[in-house]
């Protein structure tokens, strides 16, 4: 089945004042996940293999590039045994980029945010209205959730980033 996310991503000056916000407004804190996200090549999409010590996923996604609140499908694959994985896609389709990061993650109701430190890129703050736990929910209600709490976190439009972590770090390259 797939889902769908109404999410953003933006460079983050100000860490604990999100973080202050998010406990202010009783986020439930799931926990500081240190995840290795591996990007492989295909034609239509993204898909990568999540390990981390919270979340190990096999992940596809389409999403347009734009810095506005945008929608996201996905589907996710849980994963067990994600060097065997690793191994075969790799071989099977090819690495395309790896991005490491830091990530404290919470939640507010459906809507996930992250704290995220990415190896080589700084900080981020990533906000998810997502229909995965409630189905009913529409693209239109998440993406009045998603302005909703940029507004309430102050994140400022110019600091929207229109991109993946993956890209960035290409970009460098």
């Amino acid at each position: 089945m797939s889902f769908i996310n109404v999410e953003i991503k933006a460079k983050c000056f100000h860490p604990k004042e999100v973080e202050a916000f998010l406990l202010n407004n009783n986020a439930y804190f799931k926990g500081i996940d240190y995840q290795k996200d591996t990007y492989f090549n295909v034609a239509n999409g993204r898909l990568k293999l999540r390990q981390g010590n919270i979340e190990n996923n096999l992940i596809y996604y389409e999403r347009s590039n734009n810095a506005e609140p945008k929608p996201s499908y996905f589907q996710l694959y849980p994963v067990n045994e994600s060097g065997v994985l690793l191994n075969m896609l790799s071989r099977a389709v090819g690495k395309k980029v790896v991005v490491e990061k830091k990530r404290k993650i919470y939640f507010i109701d459906n809507v996930k945010f992250h704290i995220d430190e990415v190896e080589g890129l700084g900080f981020f703050v990533e906000i998810e209205a997502s229909n995965l736990m409630h189905p009913t929910k529409t693209e239109a209600e998440l993406n009045e959730q998603c302005n909703y709490y940029m507004n309430a976190l102050k994140i400022n439009r110019d600091d929207l980033i229109h991109v993946s972590y993956s890209d960035m770090l290409l970009e460098r390259v």
